[in-house]
């Protein structure tokens, strides 16, 4: 029997991104190489039972509702296949953890999907992106593994838990206090924690792809001296919800929450999340708005999203 397939999804980011010199890691292009040009120049991956689909071919500062939906039903058909083991996906690191929310929310996937990205383009003197791809595909294939991950500077984290919090250097992610779920190691995975157990939203992926229209959900942040006036605006717009950025466990600035409940009693969905990179907001008796527990203020919009979309 033929060993079971690797799908690798391309769509763009630094990993695939290109400069004009060796030296620069800053001036390149993002989205430049096809992910199957970038497979072929990692020797290691010759010979492997791979399928390969470019999806997109974008900075991932530009990710869209159509890419979203478009990966996430392209994930569907493949780990619906018998002869698929796991997916892997290039992505760029700046909306990589909105991402992988998004895919664990609506697929909450019994085999594994890894996302995997780079700091440095492809033509940099040094890539990370070729041992990145390496270790993704190493995760895809390891027997148990399940769920959405991502996999960066040898770190396996989970969809649930991964934020970007360097702007530079090469390990970027963190997945704060709750810990990675374990490390890619000359090809094997040490396993610290579980694969991730976020359950799929009954319907999501129906819903997502059969939206006409998507929700908009905005995030307004809460700060010394914030005022109303940002968020009288995004009410006075039209949104469908809001999240605020709100300081410590969830504390909010008495004029922008007095904005919000005044938006909640008319009907506004509007949820507080943390600002705090590590942590959850705890609930307290005197709560005035719903909480996101642990979820940062962009996933937390993503969660409000999909559940209006119901």
């Amino acid at each position: 029997m033929s060993p079971r397939k690797i799908v690798v999804l391309g769509t763009g980011g630094t990993l695939a991104g290109a400069a004009a010199s060796p030296q620069d890691n800053l001036g390149y292009a993002a989205g430049q190489i096809g992910i199957g040009e970038l497979l072929a120049r990692i020797p290691a991956l010759r010979g492997m039972p791979l399928e390969i689909e470019q999806v997109a071919q974008i900075d991932s500062k530009d990710m869209s509702f159509e890419i979203w939906r478009a990966l996430a039903l392209r994930c569907a058909h493949w780990l619906a296949r018998d002869d698929v083991a796991g997916v892997v996906i290039g992505h760029g690191t700046d909306t990589l953890e909105e991402t992988a929310f998004l895919l664990q929310s609506v697929l909450a996937p019994a085999k594994p999907v890894v996302l995997t990205c780079a700091m440095r383009p492809a033509t940099a003197l040094v890539a990370d992106g070729p041992q990145n791809l390496l270790d993704a595909v190493a995760v895809a294939g390891t027997s148990g593994a399940r769920g959405v991950v991502a996999v960066c500077a040898g770190t396996i984290h989970s969809a649930v838990n991964v934020s970007k919090q360097h702007t530079y250097r090469l390990d970027a992610f963190t997945s704060g206090d709750a810990g990675p779920i374990g490390y890619v190691e000359e090809g094997a995975v040490r396993q610290l924690r579980a694969w991730p157990d976020q359950p799929a939203l009954a319907g999501a992926l129906d819903r997502l792809a059969g939206a006409v229209r998507w929700p908009r959900v905005e995030i307004v942040m809460s700060h010394a001296g914030a005022g109303a006036a940002a968020a009288e605006a995004l009410v006075a717009h039209g949104v469908d919800g809001l999240v605020v950025a709100a300081t410590g466990n969830g504390t909010v600035h008495h004029e922008l929450e007095a904005v919000l409940l005044r938006a909640r009693d008319a009907g506004l969905r509007v949820v507080r999340a943390t600002r705090c990179a590590q942590g959850r907001v705890q609930t307290t008796p005197h709560d005035t708005l719903p909480h996101a527990g642990a979820l940062s203020p962009v996933k937390a919009r993503i969660a409000l999203l999909l559940e209006l979309l119901a």
